[in-house]
């Protein structure tokens, strides 16, 4: 297996590596089209590009889709749901043998310190042993008709579905839709973002080597246009399961009502975080950080408004400041705190964010600028940003920011802080810190969103449901409601006497 020093070493000194995968994943191998056509993609610490990737076409689209549908018609539907576990159990386990590779590829695509790649990639790995736990434990009800009926319910697979994998978390979430609809029976077709194609790649092709017959997990790369409309509105796509932004969500789910198609979404988040004036503090501070600033802010869920109880707001945000000046920036090989953001253009649009704020007279602690590595002057980085005491309508509390910008909303007390809490368009997760429980709980019912956690953001796992309300979109994957999403219900009802 490839070590990361050597991957590394290899990286610094060529520039590129050697074991990137070339061509597209279908039907059970690297395919490179006639056409022929590549893309760059972009290392985001250095902001130069470092490999090439096959840029697909309809036509891909169209091969990859029947690829599927036929791998789901003549065989995987079929397995018995023990050997579908046993399947992905193996690819868990390759996974975990491959993990250097693919951590170093994650880090070199999306810009994100190693070691939080590494967690991903980790995180990968116990989604597809969950699911493969899951895979004969999919069982039906059966009915009280009385003496003379019988009736009960199958779950089957929903069929061939499609993928649009977001370029924040590209085998995280690649893995939480692919294990599921796998272990439901369905087949993938997947598009990975085009700024982070390569460990979708990779992933696919050690699904195949861990047994997953030919054509049941398919990949094509390229842009969204090229790729991920075709893939969306293709009549023989029975399910899609989408995480990007409202916009294009908005997009992917017109597209399927012309086929009447099943939709998961996942789209944006503005997550508040409610610290009030009995937390731990020292809890409460390390979780605000990590909420924001991982991943430099890229994640929908991200804690991006600290909704802090006046008593305490003082000596809490002069000590979150401090807190932040002290993170190292860097290339995420380098394992910084805080590594690059994903592209020139993302960039721009937090730095476009900030430049209106500052025009409007915001209070910006500390940050607010674009930067670079310390160490090389390279890369596309923007500073740690602490904003103080936002307007409830201002854009900077309502609009997804995506990057590395805490948004600070003071409220009066516990009542005041969940009508600000629930004055947002999104409402995917949210943060709650507190040493009275029974307090967390009342605000963890009242605050609209898919997901709380309590003393602890992130928490949870695999197992734990996931998804948002309002704009932030609706279905849930992870845990048993997860694969639920990629299986149609069917109800039998016989008379018997």
């Amino acid at each position: 297996m490839l070590n990361a020093s050597d991957l590394i070493a290899e990286y610094e000194k060529t520039g590129t590596l050697e074991a990137l995968p070339i061509g597209h994943f279908i039907d059970g191998s690297f395919t490179q089209p006639a056409h022929n056509g590549t893309m760059e993609s972009y290392d985001p610490g250095r902001g130069k590009a470092f490999a090439r990737f096959t840029a697909g076409t309809e036509e891909d689209v169209d091969e990859a889709v029947r690829s599927s549908k036929s791998a789901f018609e003549a065989s995987w539907r079929d397995v018995a749901p023990v050997e579908r576990a046993r399947i992905l159990q193996r690819a868990s386990a390759l996974i975990l043998d491959n993990q250097d590779l693919l951590a170093v590829v994650e880090t070199l695509d999306s810009g994100k310190p190693l070691q939080e790649a590494y967690g991903d990639v980790r995180g990968a790995a116990r989604t597809f042993e969950y699911y493969a736990g899951a895979c004969d434990k999919l069982q039906g009800d059966s009915f009280p008709l009385g003496p003379d009926y019988i009736g009960y319910t199958i779950h089957e697979p929903v069929g061939v579905t499609a993928h649009i994998i977001p370029w924040n978390f590209p085998i995280s979430t690649a893995a939480r839709g692919f294990a599921p609809a796998l272990a439901a029976g369905c087949t993938v077709v997947a598009k990975p973002a085009e700024q982070t194609p390569f460990t979708a790649l990779l992933l696919a092709r050690l699904l195949h080597d861990a047994g997953l017959p030919a054509g049941v997990c398919n990949v094509v790369t390229g842009t969204g246009t090229a790729v991920g409309a075709p893939l969306t509105r293709h009549s023989d796509i029975d399910h899609i399961t989408f995480t990007g932004s409202v916009q294009t969500g908005r997009t992917v789910m017109k597209t399927a009502a012309d086929d009447v198609t099943r939709v998961v979404l996942e789209l944006g988040g503005k997550s508040p975080v409610v610290v009030l004036k009995d937390c731990d503090k020292e809890q409460a501070l390390n979780g605000v950080l990590g909420a924001i600033f991982e991943n430099a802010g890229q994640i929908c869920s991200a804690g991006s408004r600290l909704v802090i109880e006046r008593s305490i707001h003082d000596e809490f945000v002069g000590e979150l400041v401090s807190r932040t000046r002290a993170l190292q920036l860097g290339h995420g090989l380098a394992k910084p705190d805080v590594g690059p953001v994903n592209s020139a253009e993302h960039l721009a649009k937090i730095e476009g964010f900030l430049e209106r704020a500052k025009a409007r007279g915001a209070n910006i602690l500390t940050g607010g600028s674009v930067t670079s590595d310390p160490a090389t002057g390279n890369g596309w980085f923007f500073e740690p940003t602490i904003v103080d005491a936002v307007p409830v309508k201002d854009e900077l509390a309502q609009e997804e920011i995506f990057g590395p910008v805490l948004t600070i909303q003071i409220a009066d007390d516990a009542d005041d802080a969940l009508r600000i809490a629930n004055d947002c368009q999104y409402g995917l997760v949210a943060g709650i810190y507190t040493s009275d429980f029974a307090k967390a709980h009342q605000l963890a019912r009242k605050i609209d969103a898919g997901q709380i956690y309590i003393n602890e953001y992130f928490a949870g796992g695999i197992e734990v449901p996931f998804g948002g309300n309002k704009k932030s979109g609706f279905g849930r994957e992870k845990g048993l409601e997860g694969l639920l999403s990629y299986c149609k219900t069917k109800s039998i009802a016989a008379r018997i006497a």
